[in-house]
């Protein structure tokens, strides 16, 4: 299967020149591109980096790396998982924002929000762009939701739906399923059963109510056959949990057992890790 070279729709892809390789958006050769030598990690988990190069083959790249120009060709800035899963699918382009020398945080900030501001982005797309703001320029989702006039929680649920499998990914993107399927699926982390789901869904034209009352029904099920067998949790428990994944952006349970009990927050990547920790600290974002 040969992979699709990016998973730019017409809104960034219009966007991407093909011949401005010293700052911009462009579509640059992997082979032109080096590492970072100020990169801190050297060992990547394989796993996660299969689950994203599955996304990749799926619906494409959806949020590009960013380089600076280098000689004859580019240094990696950001985005060093992105750049071996791509590897991974055979792809020999990759969409990248390309910083010049001159060029500030600001100018490549300023440019990404502008960009978010059209009209004609997919729900994946404007996910990826919201979430390289806050993985790569440090911003928080209230930040991100006031530059593009946006709730904070729209902006965390939005980026929510990056931690779709991948063929989800692709029904979304195709149209199949709304985001309100999407978001929907989010509340199994049975993957499997979440991509059977979406494909009855597709198949039948569920709506997203019957999507919810499916995931709702799995829940129950998984209760009543694990350890807290009988336990019913309170309404307030599970608007908490709520309000912790809108605060948080991503999946949270609360595992409620009377007294104590466990909290579970959910990462797709070490840099999603790292922004949830931020945020720990910074609460007022």
């Amino acid at each position: 299967m040969a992979a699709r070279k990016s998973g730019l729709g017409r809104g960034l892809d219009a966007l991407i020149p093909q011949e401005h390789p010293e700052s911009g958006y462009a579509e640059i050769s992997i082979d032109t591109i080096r590492p970072n030598p100020d990169q801190p990690r050297v060992e990547f988990d394989q796993e996660a980096l299969d689950a994203l190069a599955s996304s990749i083959a799926a619906v494409g790249l959806l949020q590009p790396i960013v380089v600076r120009p280098d000689g004859d060709g580019y240094v990696l800035v950001a985005g060093e998982r992105r750049l071996r899963a791509s590897k991974q699918t055979g792809m020999a382009r990759i969409p990248a924002v390309i910083r010049g020398e001159s060029e500030s945080r600001s100018n490549v900030t300023e440019a990404l929000i502008e960009n978010l501001q059209r009209e004609d982005l997919s729900v994946l797309e404007e996910a990826a762009a919201y979430n390289q703001l806050l993985e790569e320029y440090g911003m928080t989702h209230g930040e991100v939701g006031h530059l593009v006039g946006k709730s904070r929680s729209a902006v965390s649920n939005t980026v929510r739906l990056l931690a779709l499998p991948g063929p989800i990914q692709a029904m979304l993107v195709a149209g199949q399923l709304t985001a309100g399927h999407a978001r929907a699926l989010l509340g199994t982390e049975d993957e499997a059963y979440a991509v059977h789901i979406a494909e009855r869904a597709v198949a039948e034209g569920w709506t997203v109510r019957r999507v919810e009352e499916a995931i709702r029904l799995r829940s129950t099920q998984a209760v009543g056959s694990g350890g807290a067998v009988g336990t019913v949790r309170p309404a307030a428990i599970i608007e908490l949990e709520e309000r912790l994944q809108d605060r948080l952006g991503t999946k949270v349970k609360i595992d409620y057992r009377g007294k104590g009990g466990k909290i579970m927050i959910k990462y797709t990547s070490p840099e999603d890790l790292e922004r949830i920790y931020r945020y720990l600290f910074d609460p007022s974002g």
